[in-house]
């Protein structure tokens, strides 16, 4: 049916046209439809949250009613919606009141006393998996698997601060910053090269994909797979 394919087609095809020619037109109207456009994206964006919370909330709830493994979790998670979203409209930073300047408020209290502590431990939990990922990848096999292992090694040892301990033991005084201008220069240089050809390969790929969204090529977003 022409109306849920020729007419998608088309509204893509304009949008993204004028999404890319917009950049190049030196114009006021250009850029009060940039303006016109970002609104129009935080609104979608809105919605957006909305639906993910949606989607969340109902995977959670769906696994405590079926009680399924780590359904308590899950609870948790109802727990410190339901406290946040009171602290922040009743007694902290919402539509229903207004601290005082610099007051610290019950919603900012349980961000930096609960939030905060709990992604640090997270983030503290995923070195290990990092550790142990690393144990295994960093095996030398070869002559490429052996600099990855040195640079990999030089690099994390110049980030910590015993290397400059190591630097002066070794090299005298002068020579603290060895091991941390070492790992500057491997991030500065080899590291950044393959980054920015990593991030040129990317660009190209999204950029084609986009040529193929744009001229009708690419239609699973319509539905179907095709």
């Amino acid at each position: 049916m022409w109306y849920k394919r020729t007419i998608p087609l088309l509204i893509v095809f304009v949008a993204g046209l004028l999404g890319f020619a917009h950049e190049y037109v030196p114009h006021p109207i250009a850029g009060r439809f940039r303006e016109e456009v970002t609104t129009a994206f935080r609104i979608i964006g809105g919605f957006a949250l909305f639906i993910g919370a949606y989607s969340l909330l109902h995977m959670h709830l769906t696994r405590i009613r079926r009680r399924q493994p780590g359904w308590a979790y899950s609870g948790f998670v109802f727990l410190g919606a339901s406290v946040m979203i009171f602290l922040g409209m009743v007694l902290g930073t919402g539509p229903l009141v207004d601290p005082a300047p610099g007051e610290l408020t019950a919603f900012q209290w349980g961000y930096d006393n609960v939030l905060v502590p709990c992604n640090a431990t997270i983030f503290s939990l995923l070195a290990f998996f990092m550790a142990s990922a690393a144990f295994r990848t960093f095996r030398v096999r070869n002559f490429s698997a052996a600099l990855l292992l040195g640079a990999a090694v030089v690099v994390m040892f110049g980030r910590v601060p015993i290397s400059e301990l190591f630097g002066e033991l070794l090299f005298g005084a002068d020579g603290r910053q060895v091991f941390p201008k070492a790992s500057q220069i491997l991030m500065d240089y080899p590291n950044l090269a393959a980054k920015r050809g990593i991030l040129l390969g990317v660009s190209l790929g999204a950029i084609a994909q986009s040529l193929r969204v744009l001229f009708g090529i690419e239609r699973s977003y319509m539905g179907g797979g095709d």
